[in-house]
């Protein structure tokens, strides 16, 4: 299997967690200067493990001619296969909508020039979608760059453009959870090829897992429940999910 987006370095042992339950690969998600540094680090270490670089929308106090520069030279990396995870939060109050549109669309234009995919993140307060329709507004003016929905919410409106556009859709250890119906909905509706799981670990442990650190090790537990909210055999959907994963991401596996 292969774990499509984790924090492997916010974990004491990176180097136990990756090789617990014989994953094949799992993506180090870089969410700021230094994730990024460290994500690359993990990945040049360790066969398995590959990497994204970029600014988290509540990371974006950071951001920087400096940092961008940095980050770019990063993005031409050979063990990096993803741009972010960007995108627009508006769950935290202290969050600046404008750094974070700025930060966005730089990483858009970013992965445009590289030709690797962004790795979006979108969250919006119980009952709020301000994050998702900014998202919208701006994946509608960067229509070609290649996008993961990163832990997928359910959106309906951004499931519909997310669909229509080929976007992959990544579905973590949430979509477990009793009441995420709307989660639920989506990984039943989403199209097999665009479809992936991801742990989004240390964050989001899913059912029986709920309430401890995550592990990369613990996106088998989010394939079986997705398996059967689909009514698909999981050998099958671990096969279609890591297919997917190899395409989006470029992996030489």
């Amino acid at each position: 299997m292969i774990d499509t987006h984790c924090h492997l370095d916010y974990l004491d042992e990176p180097a136990s967690a990756r090789g617990e339950l014989g994953l094949t690969a799992m993506v180090c998600i870089g969410a700021s200067s230094e994730h990024a540094r460290n994500a690359v680090a993990l990945a040049e270490q360790f066969g398995d493990v590959w990497a994204t670089v970029g600014l988290h929308p509540t990371e974006t106090d950071e951001d920087s001619a400096d940092a961008r520069a940095g980050l770019e030279a990063l993005a031409l990396h050979p063990r990096v296969v993803g741009i972010g995870e960007s995108g627009l939060d508006d769950y935290w109050d202290d969050t600046k909508r404008s750094a974070q549109v700025s930060a966005f669309g730089w990483q858009l234009d970013l992965a445009a020039r590289v030709g690797k995919p962004l790795v979006i993140h979108v969250r919006d307060k119980a009952g709020q979608d301000s994050a998702h329709r900014g998202v919208l507004d701006m994946l509608r003016a960067w229509p070609d760059v290649p996008v993961i929905l990163h832990c997928f919410s359910g959106h309906p409106e951004l499931l519909a453009y997310g669909v229509e556009r080929g976007a992959y859709f990544g579905f973590a250890g949430n979509a477990t959870y009793k009441n995420a119906h709307g989660i639920q909905e989506a990984a039943r509706a989403v199209p097999p090829n665009r479809l992936l799981v991801e742990t989004d670990a240390p964050f989001l442990a899913p059912v029986p897992k709920r309430g401890k650190p995550n592990r990369p090790g613990y996106v088998r537990h989010t394939l079986e429940f997705i398996a059967g909210l689909r009514g698909v055999d999981a050998a099958e959907l671990e096969r279609v999910t890591d297919e997917n994963a190899r395409r989006v991401y470029g992996l030489p596996l």
